[in-house]
């Protein structure tokens, strides 16, 4: 739990809504994907050696999966978890397709090729979520792939300002060549923050209607999950809304106060208390 605890999230995985009893697994699947993420993107390490420290972190998923001993204190949890829970261990791999992406990918051809990083870096949180909660519908999968992958762009576009300087884009060529643009530019600090707003706002036009996609899932759902579900998609809406009156995205990152979240408190209890309201106002 402490290691899951190290990094802080907009959007928390491992909240006290959660029932007590999957809170573990929780914390385990948050510990596991934090560390792989860590592999991926901190410190100085060369991409080769990222990469061989990835593959040594799937060996030990392997050994998890199949109940070997691991001494190594996240997969001894992560071990229990798959057990306990039934966990589609395919997740967890398909995490580390995506923190592979992340040593060898610095730009995006198209939105495709962005929501397949998406499917892989994001989709599986939620669908272990579901999984830890026995929900395995086809229709509860999808409205949460569309979810996760809103969130995933939304931290995106929250994140221009330390990843460009870092030397990694995410908005799309597709996106920018309308405007005359290419990547390279924006990773060499060449367009202002004037000239993108087009391009900016059209990546939230696009991320806020990926988000609505999901508002379906709030009935699927047990109610505790579907208040933290229905505060994550308040939250959601809120940072669309606010990223797009920001005045310098590519210099500035915005994030939600305490303030912020005691503020959606009681739209989200309504809801969590009548989701297909959510879901009709979300429609108009």
């Amino acid at each position: 739990m402490a290691i899951a605890r190290q990094h802080y999230e907009n959007f928390p995985t491992a909240s006290h809504l959660i029932k007590a009893d999957v809170r573990p697994a929780v914390a385990a699947i948050y510990a596991f994907a934090r560390h792989a993420d860590d592999l991926a993107d901190e410190g100085d390490l060369s991409a080769k050696t990222r990469l061989k420290q990835l593959d040594a972190w799937e060996t030990l998923l392997e050994r998890a999966e199949k109940s070997q001993p691991v001494d190594q204190p996240i997969f001894t949890a992560l071990a229990d978890a798959i057990r306990s829970h039934q966990l589609p261990v395919e997740e967890l791999y398909n995490l580390l397709i995506a923190f592979r992406m992340d040593v060898t990918l610095y730009a995006y051809a198209s939105i495709s090729e962005l929501l397949f990083y998406c499917r892989h870096s994001a989709n599986p949180v939620g669908r272990l979520m579901l999984a830890l909660h026995d929900i395995h519908s086809t229709e509860a999968k999808h409205y949460s792939d569309r979810i996760c992958t809103a969130l995933q762009l939304i931290n995106f576009w929250q994140d221009l300002s330390i990843d460009l300087p870092r030397g990694r884009c995410y908005i799309p060529e597709e996106w920018l060549s309308p405007y005359q643009f290419e990547a390279r530019q924006l990773l060499a600090g060449e367009i202002s923050s004037q000239q993108f707003r087009p391009v900016f706002l059209h990546a939230i036009d696009v991320t806020r209607d990926i988000l609505g996609e999901g508002v379906p899932l709030l009935p699927l759902l047990p109610l505790r999950l579907r208040f933290q579900i229905a505060a994550t998609l308040r939250a959601g809406f809120t940072l669309l809304d606010r990223l797009g009156q920001l005045e310098d995205p590519l210099h500035q990152r915005l994030t939600l106060s305490r303030a912020d979240w005691f503020k959606l408190a009681a739209g989200t209890l309504i809801d969590t208390l009548f989701p297909l309201r959510a879901i009709h106002r979300n429609r108009t």
